[in-house]
Protein backbone atom coordinates (compact mmCIF):
# COMPACT_ATOMS: atom_id res chain seq x y z
CA UNK A 1 0.00 0.00 0.00
CA UNK A 2 1.37 3.34 -1.13
CA UNK A 3 1.95 6.46 1.27
CA UNK A 4 -0.58 8.29 -0.78
CA UNK A 5 -3.38 5.56 -0.30
CA UNK A 6 -2.69 5.40 3.13
CA UNK A 7 -3.68 8.87 3.25
CA UNK A 8 -6.81 8.89 1.46
CA UNK A 9 -7.89 5.93 3.60
CA UNK A 10 -6.83 8.34 7.13
CA UNK A 11 -8.86 11.30 5.19
CA UNK A 12 -11.76 9.19 4.32
CA UNK A 13 -11.63 7.43 7.84
CA UNK A 14 -11.77 10.86 9.15
CA UNK A 15 -14.49 12.68 7.02
CA UNK A 16 -16.63 9.47 8.65
CA UNK A 17 -15.80 9.66 11.99
CA UNK A 18 -16.67 13.43 11.85
CA UNK A 19 -19.87 12.92 10.26
CA UNK A 20 -20.77 10.65 13.13
CA UNK A 21 -19.96 12.74 15.45
CA UNK A 22 -22.00 15.54 13.81
CA UNK A 23 -24.81 13.49 13.58
CA UNK A 24 -24.72 12.44 17.35
CA UNK A 25 -24.15 16.31 18.27
CA UNK A 26 -27.37 16.81 16.38
CA UNK A 27 -29.45 15.07 18.92
CA UNK A 28 -31.52 18.29 19.84
CA UNK A 29 -32.47 18.83 16.12
CA UNK A 30 -35.92 17.59 15.58
CA UNK A 31 -36.87 14.90 13.48
CA UNK A 32 -39.38 17.04 12.09
CA UNK A 33 -39.73 14.25 8.28
CA UNK A 34 -43.04 13.50 9.31
CA UNK A 35 -45.00 16.72 9.24
CA UNK A 36 -46.32 17.59 5.24
CA UNK A 37 -45.70 20.94 3.98
CA UNK A 38 -47.45 21.75 0.87
CA UNK A 39 -45.69 25.33 -0.35
CA UNK A 40 -46.79 26.59 -4.05
CA UNK A 41 -44.47 28.35 -5.80
CA UNK A 42 -46.28 31.33 -8.06
CA UNK A 43 -43.86 33.24 -10.49
CA UNK A 44 -45.75 36.16 -10.67
CA UNK A 45 -43.20 38.56 -12.12
CA UNK A 46 -43.66 35.95 -15.28
CA UNK A 47 -46.98 36.68 -15.90
CA UNK A 48 -46.67 40.10 -15.04
CA UNK A 49 -44.03 41.29 -16.99
CA UNK A 50 -45.73 39.18 -19.92
CA UNK A 51 -49.21 41.16 -19.94
CA UNK A 52 -50.35 43.24 -23.02
CA UNK A 53 -48.95 46.53 -22.48
CA UNK A 54 -51.22 48.07 -25.05
CA UNK A 55 -54.50 46.66 -23.29
CA UNK A 56 -53.41 46.55 -19.85
CA UNK A 57 -57.15 46.32 -18.36
CA UNK A 58 -57.84 42.84 -20.26
CA UNK A 59 -54.23 41.77 -19.43
CA UNK A 60 -54.98 42.50 -15.48
CA UNK A 61 -58.57 40.84 -15.80
CA UNK A 62 -56.87 37.79 -16.61
CA UNK A 63 -54.15 38.04 -14.08
CA UNK A 64 -56.52 38.41 -11.34
CA UNK A 65 -58.14 35.34 -12.14
CA UNK A 66 -54.65 33.47 -11.18
CA UNK A 67 -53.45 36.43 -8.57
CA UNK A 68 -57.13 37.13 -7.36
CA UNK A 69 -55.56 38.23 -3.99
CA UNK A 70 -51.87 39.21 -4.55
CA UNK A 71 -52.08 40.99 -7.93
CA UNK A 72 -53.72 44.28 -5.78
CA UNK A 73 -51.19 43.52 -2.86
CA UNK A 74 -48.66 44.36 -5.71
CA UNK A 75 -50.16 46.92 -7.54
CA UNK A 76 -51.34 49.03 -4.20
CA UNK A 77 -48.58 47.94 -1.87
CA UNK A 78 -45.62 47.41 -3.66
CA UNK A 79 -45.91 49.42 -6.69
CA UNK A 80 -47.77 51.83 -5.15
CA UNK A 81 -50.63 52.41 -7.65
CA UNK A 82 -54.35 53.79 -6.47
CA UNK A 83 -56.98 51.20 -7.40
CA UNK A 84 -57.13 50.87 -11.04
CA UNK A 85 -60.24 50.95 -12.92
CA UNK A 86 -60.44 50.42 -16.51
CA UNK A 87 -59.89 54.35 -16.89
CA UNK A 88 -57.15 54.63 -15.24
CA UNK A 89 -54.83 55.54 -17.59
CA UNK A 90 -52.44 57.44 -15.56
CA UNK A 91 -51.81 54.00 -13.65
CA UNK A 92 -51.46 52.30 -16.96
CA UNK A 93 -48.99 54.51 -18.17
CA UNK A 94 -46.88 53.80 -14.93
CA UNK A 95 -46.94 50.37 -15.49
CA UNK A 96 -46.16 50.49 -18.93
CA UNK A 97 -42.70 52.08 -17.86
CA UNK A 98 -42.30 50.13 -14.79
CA UNK A 99 -42.10 47.08 -17.09
CA UNK A 100 -39.91 48.88 -20.04
CA UNK A 101 -37.14 50.27 -16.68
CA UNK A 102 -37.00 46.84 -15.27
CA UNK A 103 -36.82 44.94 -17.95
CA UNK A 104 -32.81 43.92 -17.59
CA UNK A 105 -33.66 43.33 -13.43
CA UNK A 106 -36.11 40.95 -15.02
CA UNK A 107 -33.74 39.17 -17.17
CA UNK A 108 -31.02 38.63 -14.55
CA UNK A 109 -33.57 37.39 -12.27
CA UNK A 110 -34.50 35.07 -15.21
CA UNK A 111 -30.73 33.38 -15.32
CA UNK A 112 -30.41 33.37 -11.63
CA UNK A 113 -33.42 31.82 -10.72
CA UNK A 114 -34.39 29.76 -13.75
CA UNK A 115 -35.15 26.70 -11.31
CA UNK A 116 -36.50 27.84 -7.56
CA UNK A 117 -36.82 24.67 -6.49
CA UNK A 118 -33.50 24.51 -4.26
CA UNK A 119 -35.31 27.69 -2.51
CA UNK A 120 -38.89 26.46 -2.20
CA UNK A 121 -37.24 23.11 -0.52
CA UNK A 122 -35.31 24.47 1.68
CA UNK A 123 -38.40 27.06 2.54
CA UNK A 124 -40.34 23.83 3.51
CA UNK A 125 -37.93 22.33 5.35
CA UNK A 126 -37.88 25.72 7.63
CA UNK A 127 -42.14 25.71 7.72
CA UNK A 128 -41.83 22.16 8.97
CA UNK A 129 -39.71 23.38 11.84
CA UNK A 130 -42.46 26.27 12.11
CA UNK A 131 -45.40 23.57 12.65
CA UNK A 132 -42.86 21.38 14.74
CA UNK A 133 -42.79 24.31 17.63
CA UNK A 134 -45.81 26.34 16.45
CA UNK A 135 -47.72 23.83 16.25
CA UNK A 136 -50.76 25.80 16.24
CA UNK A 137 -49.77 28.58 13.47
CA UNK A 138 -50.97 27.85 10.21
CA UNK A 139 -48.58 28.21 7.87
CA UNK A 140 -48.19 30.22 4.85
CA UNK A 141 -49.33 27.54 1.42
CA UNK A 142 -47.75 29.97 -0.89
CA UNK A 143 -44.89 32.14 -1.97
CA UNK A 144 -44.88 34.56 -4.90
CA UNK A 145 -41.76 35.52 -6.40
CA UNK A 146 -41.79 39.30 -8.10
CA UNK A 147 -40.13 42.10 -9.63
CA UNK A 148 -40.71 45.20 -7.55
CA UNK A 149 -39.30 48.74 -7.34
CA UNK A 150 -35.46 48.93 -6.16
CA UNK A 151 -36.86 51.06 -3.16
CA UNK A 152 -39.48 48.54 -2.24
CA UNK A 153 -37.41 47.98 1.26
CA UNK A 154 -39.09 46.98 4.33
CA UNK A 155 -38.07 47.35 8.01
CA UNK A 156 -38.15 44.97 9.98
CA UNK A 157 -37.27 43.87 13.65
CA UNK A 158 -33.85 42.38 12.33
CA UNK A 159 -32.85 44.10 9.41
CA UNK A 160 -34.45 45.64 6.21
CA UNK A 161 -35.34 43.63 2.97
CA UNK A 162 -37.48 43.23 -0.32
CA UNK A 163 -39.28 40.13 1.46
CA UNK A 164 -42.68 40.70 2.96
CA UNK A 165 -46.21 38.33 4.06
CA UNK A 166 -49.14 39.65 2.38
CA UNK A 167 -52.35 38.39 3.16
CA UNK A 168 -51.82 34.84 1.08
CA UNK A 169 -48.60 34.11 1.92
CA UNK A 170 -45.01 34.94 1.49
CA UNK A 171 -43.46 36.66 -1.39
CA UNK A 172 -40.03 37.37 -2.21
CA UNK A 173 -38.88 40.68 -4.33
CA UNK A 174 -35.70 39.29 -6.84
CA UNK A 175 -34.67 42.73 -7.71
CA UNK A 176 -33.20 42.42 -3.94
CA UNK A 177 -31.19 39.05 -4.53
CA UNK A 178 -29.45 39.46 -7.79
CA UNK A 179 -26.32 38.84 -5.94
CA UNK A 180 -23.72 41.47 -3.57
CA UNK A 181 -21.90 42.11 -7.31
CA UNK A 182 -24.91 43.36 -9.13
CA UNK A 183 -24.12 46.09 -11.33
CA UNK A 184 -27.63 47.84 -10.48
CA UNK A 185 -26.19 47.98 -6.45
CA UNK A 186 -23.68 49.80 -7.87
CA UNK A 187 -24.74 51.68 -9.99
CA UNK A 188 -25.36 55.49 -9.15
CA UNK A 189 -28.99 54.99 -8.41
CA UNK A 190 -27.94 51.40 -6.27
CA UNK A 191 -25.49 53.07 -4.45
CA UNK A 192 -27.59 56.23 -2.85
CA UNK A 193 -30.28 53.81 -2.51
CA UNK A 194 -28.55 50.81 -0.29
CA UNK A 195 -25.01 51.27 0.63
CA UNK A 196 -22.34 48.36 0.22
CA UNK A 197 -22.93 47.20 3.84
CA UNK A 198 -26.39 46.80 3.43
CA UNK A 199 -26.22 45.38 -0.40
CA UNK A 200 -23.52 42.98 0.45
CA UNK A 201 -26.90 41.28 1.67
CA UNK A 202 -29.13 41.19 -1.27
CA UNK A 203 -27.78 37.51 -2.42
CA UNK A 204 -30.18 34.45 -3.40
CA UNK A 205 -29.15 32.40 0.04
CA UNK A 206 -30.71 35.01 2.34
CA UNK A 207 -34.06 34.34 0.72
CA UNK A 208 -34.79 31.88 2.65
CA UNK A 209 -33.54 33.53 5.71
CA UNK A 210 -35.46 36.44 5.21
CA UNK A 211 -38.70 34.78 4.81
CA UNK A 212 -38.35 32.76 7.91
CA UNK A 213 -37.48 36.40 10.02
CA UNK A 214 -41.14 37.32 8.67
CA UNK A 215 -42.62 34.42 9.67
CA UNK A 216 -41.31 34.98 13.22
CA UNK A 217 -42.81 38.69 12.98
CA UNK A 218 -46.05 37.19 11.90
CA UNK A 219 -45.92 34.76 14.92
CA UNK A 220 -45.33 37.09 17.38
CA UNK A 221 -44.69 40.91 16.28
CA UNK A 222 -42.16 42.89 18.06
CA UNK A 223 -43.99 45.73 20.77
CA UNK A 224 -40.26 47.40 21.59
CA UNK A 225 -42.61 50.84 23.48
CA UNK A 226 -39.87 52.62 25.20
CA UNK A 227 -38.18 49.46 26.54
CA UNK A 228 -34.63 50.28 27.53
CA UNK A 229 -31.56 49.03 25.19
CA UNK A 230 -30.74 45.59 26.84
CA UNK A 231 -34.89 44.65 26.62
CA UNK A 232 -34.68 45.61 23.34
CA UNK A 233 -31.43 43.77 22.61
CA UNK A 234 -33.02 40.72 24.10
CA UNK A 235 -36.14 41.12 22.37
CA UNK A 236 -33.94 40.48 19.00
CA UNK A 237 -32.34 37.98 20.38
CA UNK A 238 -34.99 35.94 20.73
CA UNK A 239 -35.78 36.11 17.30
CA UNK A 240 -32.24 35.30 16.36
CA UNK A 241 -32.81 32.52 18.66
CA UNK A 242 -35.94 30.80 17.15
CA UNK A 243 -34.56 31.59 13.42
CA UNK A 244 -31.57 29.15 14.51
CA UNK A 245 -34.47 26.56 15.39
CA UNK A 246 -36.19 26.76 12.72
CA UNK A 247 -33.17 27.20 10.20
CA UNK A 248 -30.93 24.80 11.79
CA UNK A 249 -28.17 24.05 8.92
CA UNK A 250 -28.04 27.59 7.39
CA UNK A 251 -24.69 29.87 8.72
CA UNK A 252 -25.28 32.35 11.19
CA UNK A 253 -23.90 34.92 9.53
CA UNK A 254 -26.35 34.79 6.97
CA UNK A 255 -29.22 34.96 9.81
CA UNK A 256 -27.56 37.68 11.33
CA UNK A 257 -26.75 39.69 8.35
CA UNK A 258 -22.63 39.92 9.23
CA UNK A 259 -19.22 38.51 7.35
CA UNK A 260 -17.70 35.92 8.71
CA UNK A 261 -15.25 37.75 10.02
CA UNK A 262 -16.98 40.30 11.46
CA UNK A 263 -18.94 37.40 13.05
CA UNK A 264 -15.93 35.84 14.56
CA UNK A 265 -14.37 39.08 15.73
CA UNK A 266 -17.59 39.70 17.85
CA UNK A 267 -16.76 36.29 19.65
CA UNK A 268 -13.15 37.35 19.87
CA UNK A 269 -14.36 40.48 21.43
CA UNK A 270 -17.38 39.69 23.47
CA UNK A 271 -16.53 40.38 26.89
CA UNK A 272 -14.98 43.87 25.42
CA UNK A 273 -18.25 44.22 23.80
CA UNK A 274 -20.50 43.92 27.11
CA UNK A 275 -17.87 45.80 28.93
CA UNK A 276 -18.40 49.39 26.90
CA UNK A 277 -22.15 48.59 27.20
CA UNK A 278 -21.54 48.75 31.12
CA UNK A 279 -18.83 51.45 31.30
CA UNK A 280 -21.30 53.36 29.39
CA UNK A 281 -24.26 52.84 31.53
CA UNK A 282 -26.08 52.04 28.41
CA UNK A 283 -28.25 48.91 29.36
CA UNK A 284 -31.14 50.24 30.86
CA UNK A 285 -31.24 53.89 28.91
CA UNK A 286 -34.04 54.05 26.39
CA UNK A 287 -32.79 57.42 24.36
CA UNK A 288 -33.24 57.26 21.16
CA UNK A 289 -30.06 58.16 19.90
CA UNK A 290 -28.33 56.03 21.75
CA UNK A 291 -30.52 52.81 20.48
CA UNK A 292 -30.06 53.99 17.34
CA UNK A 293 -26.28 53.32 17.38
CA UNK A 294 -26.53 50.06 18.45
CA UNK A 295 -29.94 48.39 17.66
CA UNK A 296 -29.78 49.94 14.08
CA UNK A 297 -28.29 49.15 10.07
CA UNK A 298 -25.17 50.91 10.22
CA UNK A 299 -21.83 50.29 8.14
CA UNK A 300 -19.81 49.53 11.55
CA UNK A 301 -19.88 50.91 15.29
CA UNK A 302 -17.44 53.25 15.72
CA UNK A 303 -17.05 53.58 19.12
CA UNK A 304 -15.53 49.45 19.25
CA UNK A 305 -13.76 49.81 16.07
CA UNK A 306 -13.93 50.13 12.26
CA UNK A 307 -14.40 46.83 12.02
CA UNK A 308 -16.71 46.24 14.48
CA UNK A 309 -19.92 45.80 12.60
CA UNK A 310 -23.54 47.28 12.76
CA UNK A 311 -26.44 46.61 14.50
CA UNK A 312 -23.99 45.35 17.32
CA UNK A 313 -27.29 44.99 19.40
CA UNK A 314 -28.31 41.95 17.57
CA UNK A 315 -25.24 39.59 18.63
CA UNK A 316 -25.18 41.04 21.97
CA UNK A 317 -29.19 39.72 22.51
CA UNK A 318 -28.37 36.90 20.72
CA UNK A 319 -25.71 35.70 23.09
CA UNK A 320 -28.17 36.84 26.51
CA UNK A 321 -31.08 34.87 25.09
CA UNK A 322 -28.61 31.16 23.97
CA UNK A 323 -27.54 31.79 28.00
CA UNK A 324 -30.55 32.11 28.88
CA UNK A 325 -32.25 28.95 27.41
CA UNK A 326 -29.06 27.29 28.10
CA UNK A 327 -30.99 27.24 32.06
CA UNK A 328 -34.23 26.66 30.02
CA UNK A 329 -33.83 23.85 27.41
CA UNK A 330 -37.41 22.56 28.15
CA UNK A 331 -38.87 25.97 27.09
CA UNK A 332 -41.24 26.20 24.25
CA UNK A 333 -40.47 28.59 21.88
CA UNK A 334 -43.68 30.49 22.14
CA UNK A 335 -43.15 30.99 25.82
CA UNK A 336 -39.24 31.90 25.53
CA UNK A 337 -41.23 34.93 22.58
CA UNK A 338 -43.79 35.96 25.40
CA UNK A 339 -41.46 36.17 28.45
CA UNK A 340 -40.08 39.69 30.18
CA UNK A 341 -36.96 40.26 28.13
CA UNK A 342 -35.74 41.69 31.59
CA UNK A 343 -36.11 38.65 33.39
CA UNK A 344 -34.49 36.50 30.34
CA UNK A 345 -31.24 39.33 30.93
CA UNK A 346 -31.37 38.94 34.43
CA UNK A 347 -31.57 35.35 34.61
CA UNK A 348 -29.61 34.97 31.59
CA UNK A 349 -26.16 35.53 34.31
CA UNK A 350 -24.73 36.88 31.13
CA UNK A 351 -21.29 37.30 31.82
CA UNK A 352 -18.71 36.98 28.94
CA UNK A 353 -15.08 37.02 29.59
Amino acid sequence: MTANSITMRNLVFTIVILSFLAACGDKKTPDVSGIKIDLKVNRFEQDFFSIDTNNIPASFKKLSQKYPTFLSDYLGNILGLPPMNDTSFEAFDAVKQFIRDYQPVKDSADKIFKNFDAYSKELEQGLKYVKHYFPDYKTPPVINTFIGPMDAYYMAPLGGYGDVMTSEGLASGLQLHLGAKASIYHSQMGEALYPNYISKRFTPETIVVNNMKNIIDDIYPEKLGGKAMVEQMVEKGKRLYVLDKLLPNTADTLKIGYSSNQLKGCYSNEGSIWNFFLTNNFLYNNEQAILKNYLSESPNTQELGPNAPGFIGLFVGWQIVKKYMEKHEDMPLMQLLQTDARKVFEESKYRPK
